[in-house]
């Protein structure tokens, strides 16, 4: 689906995060990472959040940068689905 469907489907959170795992079939593991300002201390702490995302194709290669949509339960863990590569790694 591009990018351009999504607006028919009402107001689905879009991520872009770096693929840190693809060793499950159909399915990859992508990690975000923010930096989050500790309200006591001041430092910046680095916090990370990581999704299952459905890849129908399994194209994705571990260290691709993707763009990926909330949908429908496709399984207990896995709500996302893969929209398209921001950035492929050269394999």
């Amino acid at each position: 689906m591009t990018p351009e469907k999504t607006e028919d489907r009402g107001r689905r959170k879009v991520m872009t995060g770096t693929v840190v795992s693809a060793a499950m079939q159909k399915t990859v593991v992508a990690q975000i990472e923010r930096l989050v300002r500790d309200p006591d201390y001041g430092k910046y702490v680095r916090r990370r959040n990581r999704f299952k995302v459905h890849d129908e194709k399994s194209e994705c290669k571990v260290g691709d940068v993707i763009r990926f949509m909330e949908t429908r339960h496709l399984s207990k863990d896995k709500c996302w689905r893969l929209l398209d590569f921001v950035k492929r790694v050269e394999r």
